[in-house]
């Protein structure tokens, strides 16, 4: 359609894929470096204080595979220190894992697209009266107040869709998503669909139920051009940055396929093109 951006557009151009001793190396120094920026104005705990507001309940579902049952329980874990009132509710593609038995709902989901699982996992325990939906990777590193500091900002700016941060170690194709240095929040054009994505309960009803979708390539560029139109505050939140580097992304299936999906999902919906997506609105160095 005359005006709207080639769907490949919506593809960042690069892999993100942090390999090689040299870049290792080097991005754990930036890590190092902004946790001490952070650390020098006293940004966790004055951030931590500042959480201690709880402002509603919140949602959080998921999908693991067999081998990142271990990774899932340990983002479990954090994300029950919060003090929000929280569901969790997760799929198996396989069987479930021992230590997560209590919260899988559906298991054998091996075969099927993500986001096809994920409309499963809540029409088997649908959405109540949740401020927010979180919708989580199974091969994720949270870090410690990740919960309560995450939705905090995300609050303060008004965001109806945000994602964390990720450490420069982290796998992370649109270079607008690493952590910034001094920031705690930035308002953005697009948010992820993966591997942590927060929905505010305003924007839940628009969005859901997900589209049927493998592998979900092109539906956060739907979001942004949805955003645009009706002036969704969207945002990446620096000051609570995860780690996602254990898997490979596009591991799991044709990168060939994920792209000819992008294309045809995109076609005739709006979307947003690389450059709009890598910008950035606003950035905040304080709350």
């Amino acid at each position: 359609m005359e005006g709207r951006p080639d769907p490949e557009q919506a593809l960042s151009g690069e892999s993100g894929i942090v390999s090689g001793r040299r870049r290792r190396l080097a991005a754990r120094l930036a890590d190092l470096v902004d946790d001490a920026t952070l650390w020098l104005r006293l940004v966790p705990p004055r951030l931590a204080r500042s959480a201690r507001e709880n402002k509603g309940a919140v949602r959080v579902i998921g999908i693991y595979a067999g081998d990142h049952g271990a990774s899932m329980a340990r983002a479990v874990a954090e994300l029950r220190r919060g003090e929000r009132d929280l569901t969790i509710t997760l799929g198996a593609l396989d069987e479930p894992a021992p230590e997560l038995a209590a919260l899988t709902r559906l298991s054998g989901l091996g075969g099927v697209g993500k986001f096809e699982n994920l409309n499963a996992l809540l029409a088997s325990e649908p959405l109540g009266n949740e401020r927010w939906l979180i919708v989580i990777d199974d091969d994720v590193e949270l870090p410690h107040g990740f919960l309560d500091r995450f939705l905090f900002l995300a609050e303060r700016f008004g965001f109806k869709l945000a994602q964390p941060a990720l450490r420069h170690t982290s796998h992370a194709a649109w270079s607008v998503f690493r952590r910034r240095r001094g920031s705690v929040a930035r308002a953005t054009r697009m948010v992820e669909i993966g591997p942590v994505t927060a929905f505010e309960r305003t924007v839940v009803g628009e969005l859901l139920p997900f589209p049927s979708l493998r592998m979900g390539w092109g539906l956060d560029s739907h979001w942004g051009a949805l955003a645009q139109e009706r002036g969704w505050r969207l945002g990446v939140v620096d000051a609570t940055p995860i780690r996602h580097e254990s898997r490979l992304t596009a591991s799991a299936y044709d990168r060939r396929e994920a792209v000819e999906e992008l294309r045809r999902f995109l076609e005739h919906r709006p979307h947003i093109d690389r450059k709009t997506a890598n910008s950035v609105i606003e950035t905040h160095t304080s709350w």
